[in-house]
């Protein structure tokens, strides 16, 4: 199964394909978007959707994994903005009639680390452990993408398994 996690953001919108086999994953293709700064919002958008829309063609997933929405008081703009390319995440998802899946980054973090509160460091280092592979271009958009599908991949894994012994 190839599973695309996104983690969405203005700024840049990580991206992570793994193929899972069982319990082997084996990364595809990892990166962001990045539109520039300078343009208007509706021209970063339109990027974002340009850039999924491309990589979801060449790597063809099965499922769309993404960082559900949390707001802080602190961050309420911030979650604002990431809402605008989570929108569109969700769009291109819709548009390819691809199965949504969402997680939230505490759970993700948890998941991969033990700790909900993990650095972005600590995220990668992990996704280097689960994939045996690291790529020094990986931005922490990047990384974090991938951290979503390898959550994915062992939640649906383990569900399998579940299924399998449970009468």
């Amino acid at each position: 199964m190839v599973i695309l996690g996104i983690d969405p953001g203005l700024s840049a919108t990580g991206y992570g394909f793994i193929e899972a086999q069982g319990a082997r994953l084996r990364v595809i293709e990892a990166g962001d978007i990045r539109p520039p700064r300078t343009q208007p919002l509706a021209r970063r958008l339109e990027r974002i959707h340009q850039g999924l829309t491309e990589l979801i063609g060449r790597h063809r997933p099965e499922v769309v994994v993404l960082e559900k929405i949390f707001t802080h008081h602190q961050h309420v703009t911030t979650a604002a903005m990431m809402g605008h390319a989570r929108g569109v995440a969700c769009l291109v998802a819709q548009e390819h009639r691809l199965p949504l899946e969402e997680h939230l980054p505490t759970h993700v973090k948890k998941s991969l680390t033990g700790n909900g509160s993990a650095s972005k460091e600590q995220v990668a280092r992990m996704v280097e452990r689960w994939l045996g592979h690291a790529d020094p271009s990986w931005s922490s958009d990047a990384t974090d993408a991938l951290a979503l599908a390898i959550v994915h991949a062992h939640a649906r894994h383990h569900q399998r398994n579940l299924a399998g012994v449970l009468p």
